[in-house]
């Protein structure tokens, strides 16, 4: 399982190899907010997401000889690119599953990265079963997105940031907000921030009728979304919270928060003209909690903006909605 040793492993090895992300801050968001708020911004990873740091930390811990022979991964757009980018580093092919409906730039940039993309319907077909079978028939490593003990030190790696960048603006309590998929990058957060910041709380945040973990959290075990598509949010649509994740978010999160889709539009267009940073909607969603679901947060709030890849005519409509 993973620990603080593991994520401070992982760090050692993306050392030169990840960007170490900044803590940026406007007072306009403070305002809206009516507290601090600072935003991790994420989306200027390599490949425009987290994702990049748990695709290395696990792709790097391979024996050579597992290395050498590829990786597979399976993924909506931000894990694709960060198995691919992390695989062409290291030299080796990767096959990444992918849906059909996911954006046409993450599809387009996971091939530019060098993978062989498979497309599959989210709705009628099992990733997990494609890539069990491609795995074993082509004898690859899977890289899984979230369930995965080196996958979640890697995302952890974004809390040690976090709680080094705080301290050094002098924050020794916070509300830490995190945008959840299957819980890879919270739980990773949350563990390297129990040891590194106790004062730090952890909170999922997701968008409305995608609210797995939030319904997991209350009822106590882990809940299915009734729908896997149908959400501008499509990087953070897993079917349900980890096996290995949920234990770990239960234990450490405190309760969800659930934005619409619109504040999710909202908080795209404000991180663009004050932060000056493109997110999409899915690596929005704690950035809009954070400016419209306070009601609960104390008086400093990090929020984590995930991801960037966002196509095109979905940015050019949050800018039209929320063009102040």
């Amino acid at each position: 399982m993973t620990d603080i040793a593991m994520i401070e492993a992982a760090r050692a090895r993306l050392d030169g190899h990840a960007r170490v992300t900044p803590l940026l801050s406007s007072p306009f968001l403070d305002d809206i907010a009516g507290r601090r708020v600072l935003v991790k911004a994420e989306c200027l990873q390599h490949t425009g997401s987290f994702k990049f740091r748990g695709a290395w930390s696990a792709i790097s811990a391979l024996s050579p000889e597992d290395r050498a022979r590829g990786v597979i991964a399976f993924s909506s757009g931000n894990h694709a690119q960060g198995v691919a980018l992390a695989a062409r580093m290291h030299g080796i092919p990767s096959v990444i599953i992918m849906p059909a409906d996911a954006p046409a730039l993450k599809i387009a940039n996971t091939r530019a990265y060098g993978a062989e993309v498979v497309l599959y319907d989210r709705v009628k077909e099992s990733r997990d079963e494609i890539g069990a079978r491609l795995s074993k028939e082509r004898n690859l490593t899977l890289i899984k997105p979230f369930d995965e003990p080196l996958v979640i030190a890697g995302q952890g790696t974004s809390g040690l940031e976090i709680a080094e960048q705080a301290q050094a603006l002098g924050i020794d309590k916070a509300d830490v907000l995190v945008p959840v998929s299957g819980g890879g990058l919270l739980s990773g957060i949350a563990l390297a921030l129990e040891a590194k910041a106790p004062g730090f709380v952890t909170y999922p945040c997701e968008p409305e009728n995608f609210d797995d973990m939030t319904r997991s959290l209350v009822s106590g075990k882990i809940e299915r979304n009734a729908s896997l598509s149908g959400s501008l949010c499509d990087a953070i649509l897993a079917p349900q919270p980890g096996d290995i994740t949920f234990p770990i978010v239960k234990r450490l999160a405190g309760p969800g928060l659930v934005v619409t889709e619109e504040q999710a539009l909202h908080a795209m267009a404000l991180a663009f003209t004050r932060l000056k940073i493109v997110v999409e909607p899915g690596g929005a969603v704690a950035l809009a909690a954070a400016l419209f679901h306070g009601e609960t947060l104390g008086e400093t709030v990090i929020a984590v903006c995930s991801g960037g890849n966002v196509d095109g005519e979905v940015f050019r409509m949050a800018l039209e909605k929320f063009p102040d």
